[in-house]
């Protein structure tokens, strides 16, 4: 997948986001994952995945690091696929994707949603920021800026951006 990335979008997160896990099925496995499914036919009955695209993309899930391939039978020998903590950071992620996939459905519609485990009430998900809890939903509120490390392509794409100022004058300032 690394050659649909455009050369200049190699040091864009997003980018390189989507090239580990921008994959249908590696969407799936990894829901799946975060259910608890750990094995290989496991993961192949629930999804209805060929064993060759199976083997493919959970070798890419590990070789990735969000995956750890694990003997669980040693006659024959056999593996399950446990998510790493890099793999569990993911979880908010997905989350977050079946949220927005449930936010264009009437809720009778809805066939899967998200509920608190003790209390069995649905639950809406949603980003915020961790200092102030805001919700980063808001385009003008929240915009990206060219971090310390970019290189002049990505601080061309991404003016550095003052803090509240610009944003309280309803314009977007650039240092």
């Amino acid at each position: 997948m690394a050659s649909r990335i455009r050369l200049e979008d190699r040091e864009c997160p997003l980018s390189t986001t989507v090239q580990h896990v921008g994959e249908w099925w590696t969407l799936l496995i990894l829901h799946d994952a975060f259910d608890g499914y750990t094995r290989f036919d496991e993961f192949q009955e629930n999804l209805g995945i060929s064993s060759s695209m199976l083997t493919a993309r959970l070798k890419a899930l590990v070789t990735d690091g969000l995956l750890e391939r694990r003997p669980y039978q040693s006659n024959p020998v056999r593996h399950e696929y446990v998510l790493t903590e890099l793999g569990r950071s993911l979880r908010p992620v997905i989350v977050t994707l079946a949220a927005w996939g449930n936010s264009r459905l009437a809720a009778r519609e809805r066939s899967m949603i998200l509920v608190d485990a003790d209390t069995g009430k649905e639950v809406e998900p949603v980003v915020v920021d961790a200092r102030t809890g805001r919700r980063l939903d808001d385009s003008r509120a929240y915009v990206f800026a060219a971090g310390p490390s970019a290189s002049d392509a990505m601080r061309s794409r991404y003016p550095r951006r003052r803090p509240a100022a610009a944003h309280e004058e309803g314009r977007t300032a650039t240092a």
